[in-house]
């Protein structure tokens, strides 16, 4: 049989603003050594979507919804291991008898490859017992309602955020979990996933202030001079024949960054550009990164603001520049999509595919904003947050705003995928509006 090493972690956790909270000391399994297909099988674990975070906390600040967060105990040893592992003594714990004895796993441990999926399992089977039911658009939210209340569960992971209607029907929900979990109840959410949440006059302002200071202490710029923007307009990213003497640096600052753009939208096409060059960095690259890095100093106090909506209709904006990429031409797609007042999802992607024409690089936007839009609404009108009127969509471009209502345009269209024409059907059956916005007023335009 396969044995796997175990080893100690010691870790500091702070809070928001720094301080120590505890120290903690974790057996750790080492899950590198497993076998694939002997040791484990499955590993992937759903988490809740962020989107999803951002939509239902928007709900929650316009309907004055109570807020808890939830932190389980030891989450990952609640599960059962389907699979026989055998690991190693733990350092400092041998059997002095029976030195060559190992440990029969019987729970999954920290560092196994398959132990968040272990965990999810259990839980995911009480909640269902509780009187849950498990969303099928989010594997990983759960909803439940009573006499008119709602109570929604976002998983993820350990981390748990519940919110609802009934403060009394969420604490009669805490006890049940209680009963089945090690549960420690931390109030109000302050300190969720990094995203500091910050209560002001006007909402809430989702922030990653320490994040962004981390990333910063990093990559040596704490002390850096700060820009006013993310990405020179000048420049257009061309590769560079000198390559980058640390490519792991690169990535790690990088992909460190696009786990900001979680509460920064500003910063998504910045950082989609820079995704585009991770297997070959140059030093032209690393310069342009160091330009993001000096953005975020001089904004670190910027975050995403969720604010009381009059309103909870969705109109999304999509835009596109054409032929954007210098290398292969691609165009860049982006949208912004609104629930009210507030901002809950947002892209910056280059397309698939060449685009002939700038109406076909806006059409393939606007096809990507109905597939999130499509979702959103499908998310909501299963929770019963949904209200049935037409989600509206704005582009810049008449020519594809015609598209979506004129099948006449098809003979300039042929070449054009038909999985793009899908909008044309959403339009016709009246769930999306498409309606013209000039370029002025363009929100979406930042993504581009």
């Amino acid at each position: 049989m396969n044995i796997i090493g175990c080893k100690w972690v010691f870790r500091t956790k702070r809070t928001a603003d720094g301080s120590v909270e505890r120290y903690k000391a974790r057996l750790m399994a080492k899950g590198y050594n497993q076998v694939a297909g002997e040791d484990f099988f499955d590993t992937f674990n759903p988490v809740v979507k962020l989107t999803t975070v951002r939509l239902l906390l928007s709900l929650a600040i316009t309907n004055k919804w109570t807020l808890r967060q939830l932190d389980v105990h030891n989450a990952f040893l609640n599960g059962h291991l389907a699979e026989t592992v055998y690991m190693k003594q733990p350092p400092g714990y041998e059997d002095p008898a029976h030195p060559d004895h190992v440990c029969h796993l019987q729970r999954s441990l920290y560092g196994l490859k398959q132990a968040p999926r272990a965990w999810f399992k259990p839980l995911h089977d009480f909640l269902l017992t509780t009187g849950f039911s498990a969303s099928k658009t989010d594997v990983s939210l759960f909803y439940y309602s009573l006499d008119g209340c709602q109570v929604f569960l976002l998983v993820y992971v350990d981390d748990i955020i519940m919110l609802g209607s009934s403060a009394t029907l969420i604490n009669t929900l805490l006890c049940y979990l209680a009963t089945a979990f090690k549960i420690r109840d931390l109030g109000k959410p302050s300190f969720f996933l990094g995203i500091e949440m910050v209560d002001t006059s006007a909402g809430v302002i989702l922030s990653q202030r320490r994040y962004m200071n981390d990333i910063l202490n990093r990559a040596g710029m704490v002390d850096c001079k700060p820009l006013s923007t993310p990405a020179s307009t000048t420049q257009p990213v061309t590769p560079s024949d000198e390559p980058f003497d640390n490519p792991t640096q690169y990535r790690r600052i990088v992909g460190a960054l696009q786990y900001l753009t979680i509460t920064r939208p500003d910063l998504s096409d910045a950082v989609n550009r820079l995704c585009q060059f991770m297997h070959t960095p140059t030093v032209n690259h690393w310069g342009m990164v160091k330009r993001v890095l000096r953005y975020v100093k001089g904004t670190l106090n910027y975050g995403l603001r969720l604010s009381p909506s009059p309103t909870t209709s969705i109109h999304a904006y999509s835009d596109s520049d054409w032929a954007g990429c210098p290398i292969d031409r691609k165009s860049t797609s982006g949208y912004a999509v609104f629930l009210g007042t507030n901002l809950v999802s947002w892209l910056s992607r280059k397309q698939w595919t060449v685009a002939r024409s700038s109406t076909e690089a806006e059409y393939k936007a606007l096809a990507d904003v109905a597939a999130e839009v499509t979702w959103v609404v499908s998310l909501l009108r299963e929770l019963g947050l949904h209200f049935g009127q037409s989600s509206t969509l704005w582009c810049d471009n008449l020519g594809a705003t015609y598209l979506c209502a004129n099948p006449v345009f098809h003979a300039r269209t042929k070449h054009v995928e038909i999985d793009y024409h899908f909008v044309r059907d959403k339009v016709a059956s009246g769930d999306f509006v498409v309606n013209f916005v000039s370029t002025k007023d363009q929100l979406a335009d930042i993504f581009t």
